[in-house]
C-alpha cells in the first residue's frame, strides 16, 4: 500500500472491487470480446455497487469520494484484460458524466446524471469528427437555433459507446464564424429522430462499441444546452486534463498487469535446465520495465493528488498521457517477446493487451498533438486557464 496516496479504506475498496470484477465481469469477457456487445445487466450491477457514483454528488445518488477511488477503479479495470470493456465503463463514467456534472443544470442532472449513476442510462461523449481528428476547433457539426429548439447537423466518429448508449453529449458549432469560440455542448437522447450510428470494426478494444454517428436535422430542446452557449471549447479543454490523466493511469496499470503476468510465466518456464527468470539478459529487461512503470505510476499519482486539490494540471496530464502510453506500448511489446511464440497466441493475454494498448497514443489527443501542446507551454510560455 502506498500510504502517501492510499488509505486503509482505499485498499478495502480495491479488494471489494477486485472480488466484484472476478465474479461478475471476468466470466463474460471472452464473449463480449467476440460479440463486441457488453450485456446490459453489468451496467446495472456497477450501478448497484456504487462504482459509477464514486466521484459524483450525493444529491444525485453518488458517493462524492476522493480521486484515488477513481484511480483504483481505473487500475483494476485494466487488469481484467479487456481494454474495450474498461473503455466502455470509463468513457461513460468520466467522459459523458463529467460534462453532465460540470455543465448540466439541475434538471439535466436529475434526468441524465442520476440514472447514469445507477446504470439505468449509458452515455457517450461525441467530439471527434471524420475530417477533424484531434482538431477540435475544426469541427463541422452545427447547431442552429430555431424557436424553442436547436437543429443539429453533422457527424462524429470513433465514439466509444457510440452505438448502444442511451444519450450523447455532443459538441457542435452554434456560431461557426467564431471558430473555436463558437462551440456549444448539448445532451441528446439516442432515440430522437435523425440520430443514426454505424458500428466500426477495430484492431483492439473489441468488447466496446465504437461508432460513427450522423445527425440529420436533429431537433434538440433549448434546455438541452449545457453550460453557456459558445463556451463549449473551454469546457472540452478543461476536461481534457482529466481524460489524459485517466489514459495515463490506464497505461501504467496495464503495463503493470503485463509485467506481473510475465514474471510469473518466467518463474515457471524452463529452458536449458533452469527457469528463464534466472537468465541475466531477461532479468535486466524486467528490471528496466519495472523501473519505467514505477516512474510513470508515481508521476500519475502525484498529478491525481494535485487535481484532487483543485490544481489545473493540463501540462502535467498531457505529459502523463504522452509518456505513460508510450511506456505501456514498449513494456507490453517487450513482455510479449519474453513469452516467445506463446506471446503471439490468442490464448495468452499478451496478444490482446498488445492490440488494446496501441490505442493509447492515439485516443484522447494523439501523441503528436500532445507534444505540440506541451511545447507551447514550455517554449512559448502559453498558459491554459480554467473556465471561470
Amino acid at each position: 500500500m502506498n500510504s502517501m496516496y492510499f488509505t486503509e479504506e482505499h485498499e478495502l475498496f480495491r479488494k471489494s472491487l477486485k472480488d466484484f470484477l472476478k465474479k461478475e465481469v471476468t466470466p463474460y469477457i471472452e464473449n463480449w470480446e467476440k460479440t463486441g456487445t457488453i450485456d446490459r445487466f453489468i451496467w446495472e450491477k456497477f450501478g448497484e455497487m456504487g462504482y459509477f457514483g464514486i466521484s459524483y454528488p450525493e444529491e444525485y445518488g453518488g458517493l462524492d469520494l476522493d480521486i484515488f477511488y477513481m484511480v483504483i477503479l481505473l487500475e483494476e479495470l485494466q487488469k481484467i484484460n479487456s481494454g474495450g470493456f474498461a473503455a466502455a465503463i470509463w468513457a461513460h463514467v468520466y467522459l459523458a458524466m463529467t460534462h453532465l456534472n460540470k455543465e448540466g443544470d439541475h434538471s439535466i442532472k436529475e434526468k441524465y446524471l442520476a440514472p447514469s449513476i445507477t446504470g439505468e442510462k449509458i452515455g457517450c461523449l461525441a467530439i471527434t469528427e471524420p475530417f477533424g481528428g484531434s482538431d477540435v476547433a475544426g469541427m463541422r457539426t452545427t447547431a442552429v437555433k430555431n424557436g424553442d429548439h436547436y437543429v443539429i447537423n453533422g457527424s462524429k466518429t470513433f465514439i466509444t459507446n457510440g452505438v448502444y448508449s442511451d444519450y450523447l453529449v455532443v459538441a457542435a458549432k452554434t456560431s461557426p464564424e467564431l471558430g473555436n469560440k463558437g462551440i456549444s455542448i448539448f445532451v441528446i437522447d439516442r432515440d430522437v429522430p435523425g440520430v443514426s450510428a454505424t458500428k466500426l470494426e477495430k484492431l483492439g478494444w473489441r468488447a466496446s462499441d465504437t461508432g460513427e454517428i450522423a445527425f440529420d436535422n436533429v431537433k434538440v430542446p433549448l434546455e438541452n444546452l449545457m453550460g453557456e452557449e459558445n463556451k463549449g471549447f473551454s469546457y472540452i479543454m478543461q476536461h481534457f486534463a482529466l481524460e489524459r490523466l485517466i489514459m495515463g493511469v490506464n497505461s501504467h496499470a496495464r503495463a503493470e498487469y503485463a509485467l506481473e503476468y510475465v514474471v510469473q510465466y518466467m518463474s515457471e518456464r524452463e529452458a536449458f535446465g533452469k527457469t528463464i527468470d534466472k537468465f541475466q539478459a531477461l532479468r535486466h529487461s524486467v528490471a528496466d520495465m519495472a523501473s519505467e512503470i514505477e516512474m510513470c505510476k508515481e508521476f500519475n499519482y502525484s498529478i491525481a493528488k494535485r487535481l484532487n486539490e483543485g490544481e489545473y494540471v493540463v501540462k502535467e496530464a498531457s505529459m502523463s498521457k504522452l509518456l505513460s502510453t508510450k511506456m505501456a506500448d514498449k513494456v507490453i511489446y517487450d513482455c510479449l517477446q519474453l513469452l516467445g511464440g506463446y506471446g503471439y497466441m490468442e490464448e495468452y493475454p499478451l496478444a490482446r493487451l498488445f492490440r488494446d494498448s496501441r490505442l493509447g497514443p492515439i485516443g484522447g489527443g494523439t501523441s503528436e498533438i500532445l507534444r505540440e501542446i506541451i511545447a507551447k507551454m514550455v517554449i512559448d510560455k502559453k498558459e491554459y486557464k480554467p473556465v471561470t
